[in-house]
């Protein structure tokens, strides 16, 4: 016997679909949450006196004040971006290889063309600027070289004092003014940039690592004595650097310690008749 069929409900087709989603509310693939970025103390300072200025209710003395303290949270907020910056241009720089060779000490250097087309890239990349300058020396026969490094609102200021009185490594005159001025002026810049961005020159063996051994100087109580003994004597400490073609003292060589000592001999005996 048949079954008897079982009654169907016809129900419309806009009722028996979901209703269609809108864009809001369809699920975005890949979508990440976002977390806000940390601000540094200077921009959260600077956004609280924002909202102060446009307070009617902030009197004008309140407002000078706040505007003194956005200048200073402005100045922090330069400075602190440029340390970041100087951080990462150091952390991205390798030692220099010297491609110079001085003929009268028979010593290597790097050129300032090696030096600047090696970092120049690096620091411009993060913002940084470098403007040279010169200015008057408190020291006799020297000209002092500037070195302004920008980024931004914030600016650091490096100087060297550098001999210009054109005299050789013998102490003869060996140049005019003019043109010692211009030497001095490569020697500042080069120094200079070593000294701002702390870059180390591989290769750089003071001119006597004969034989491919490495160069001997100076033991650090040497170099204390020997510095004992210009103060002393009263000898002009650069014009001896500037003789024995090195930075500090304690790049002396070894081998030329007798004829450091002979000199400030001959020089305290000189003072002494004068």
């Amino acid at each position: 016997m048949a079954q008897p069929l079982e009654k169907v409900s016809i129900i419309p087709a806009e009722q028996a679909l979901p209703a269609p989603m809108n864009a809001a509310s369809l699920p975005v693939v890949g979508a990440t949450e976002q977390i806000p970025v940390p601000r540094s103390e200077a921009a959260a300072v600077l956004n609280m006196i924002e909202r102060a200025a446009r307070d009617p209710a902030v009197d004008v003395d309140k407002l000078c004040q706040l505007m003194e303290m956005r200048r200073d949270a402005l100045r922090e907020q330069a400075e602190e971006e440029f340390n970041q910056a100087m951080a990462a241009v150091q952390g991205q720089m390798r030692a220099i290889v010297a491609d110079a060779n001085n003929s009268q000490t028979n010593s290597k250097y790097a050129s300032y063309y090696a030096l600047d087309k090696a970092i120049r890239p690096i620091y411009s990349a993060e913002g940084l600027a470098l403007s040279f300058d010169t200015e008057d020396s408190p020291k006799p026969e020297h000209v002092r070289f500037v070195c302004y490094v920008t980024r931004g609102k914030h600016a650091r200021k490096y100087k060297i004092d550098m001999p210009a009185d054109g005299k050789g490594a013998k102490g003869g005159d060996v140049m005019t003014k003019t043109h010692a001025t211009g030497s001095a002026a490569t020697y500042g810049q080069r120094y200079l940039l070593r000294m701002i961005f702390n870059i180390a020159v591989d290769g750089d063996d003071d001119g006597n690592a004969a034989g491919g051994e490495p160069t001997k100087t100076i033991t650090q109580e040497q170099a204390d004595k020997l510095r004992e003994r210009m103060e002393s004597v009263g000898a002009d400490r650069a014009k001896f650097l500037q003789f024995f073609r090195m930075e500090r003292v304690e790049d002396l060589l070894a081998e030329n310690l007798p004829a450091a000592n002979d000199m400030l001999t001959k020089f305290a005996a000189q003072k002494a008749k004068s």
